[in-house]
């Protein structure tokens, strides 16, 4: 079962083509505003633990910091492996809270 949980307000999310971390329930999330859409998703870079939220926005990709690797904002598919994926989150905007969607185990 997935739950929704606010991880901030409007005012505090990045602006257009940057990135920034936010703490919900243990973990660090990314959130992207890449082209004006906002996207959410795992703060860990799996090549190498990058700070993912620390990274550059270029068009529809996140850059991660540490060393370069590249992963598609929508997806979450990496661009050097494409078999490699960050995990990504639900978002959605209700009134002036942004939401994470949550997969709770069961």
């Amino acid at each position: 079962m997935a739950e929704f949980r606010k991880i901030a307000t409007v005012a505090d999310l990045p602006p257009e083509g940057e990135a920034k971390e936010f703490e919900c329930e243990g973990r660090t999330v990314c959130v992207v505003n890449a082209n004006g859409k906002y996207s959410a998703m795992d703060n860990v870079c799996p090549h190498r633990g990058g700070p993912l939220g620390q990274g550059v926005v270029d068009g529809d990709k996140l850059i991660c910091p540490w060393h370069g690797w590249s992963f598609n904002v929508r997806t979450g598919e990496s661009v050097q492996r494409p078999s490699t994926a960050i995990p990504m989150y639900g978002l959605k905007i209700d009134g002036d809270d942004v939401l994470i969607e949550i997969k709770q185990k069961e």
